[in-house]
């Protein structure tokens, strides 16, 4: 059994926006599973399904980005998953726009969403998959840059991130994190180009 969980802020004023990459993965792997978040439990909107004999509970944490710990948590609590088993997806600031890299464990970085999953969990051995939002323009604040709202098609690239983020956590749990990160990691297709 997984959680799946995408990190984001609720509300529509947050939806188009680069820190909700998270968000839209989810909603990216709901459909590929053909699932929806029907259900509002931890803090949460949920969605269940399976994928082969594993359930996966996924989640939307609506405690906005800093407390998304606490919804993680709880879940993790209630079913009795193990953190190894609870797979966070986030965007990060500190890998290139476009850019998916898939780690097994690691510190939350500058992250307030990822630094509240791990005080949550009481670990950082759970495994990420990060999207990579770039850093903003020169003279724009950092916080201005991760709520700013997304052009048609500055959406568009995130649309496709997040998809292929969905396909990767469907890799993790069907062969394994190894196989995930050399299909989907972007640092290992780079290396593979060479």
């Amino acid at each position: 059994m997984y959680i799946v969980a995408g990190l984001g802020n609720p509300g529509l004023k947050y939806r188009k926006t680069p820190h909700n990459s998270g968000f839209m993965a989810a909603d990216a792997l709901a459909k590929d599973l053909d699932v929806r978040f029907s259900k509002k439990n931890f803090r949460a909107k949920v969605a269940e399904a399976f994928l082969g004999k594993e359930k996966l509970i996924l989640l939307k944490p609506q405690t906005y980005m800093n407390n998304s710990g606490q919804s993680v948590a709880a879940a993790a609590d209630f079913y009795g998953i193990d953190a190894g088993n609870v797979i966070v997806i986030y965007d990060d600031k500190d890998l290139p726009q476009g850019c998916l890299r898939i780690r097994a464990k690691g510190s939350p970085g500058s992250h307030n969403g990822m630094r509240s999953v791990t005080q949550c969990l009481g670990t950082e051995e759970f495994p990420r998959v990060r999207i990579g939002i770039g850093v903003p323009p020169t003279k724009m604040r950092l916080m201005n840059y991760v709520l700013h709202r997304l052009d048609r098609n500055e959406y568009k690239e995130y649309e496709k991130m997040a998809e292929l983020a969905a396909k990767a956590v469907i890799e993790i749990i069907e062969n394994g994190l190894e196989q995930a990160q050399q299909q989907y990691s972007s640092d290992h297709r780079r290396q593979q180009e060479k």
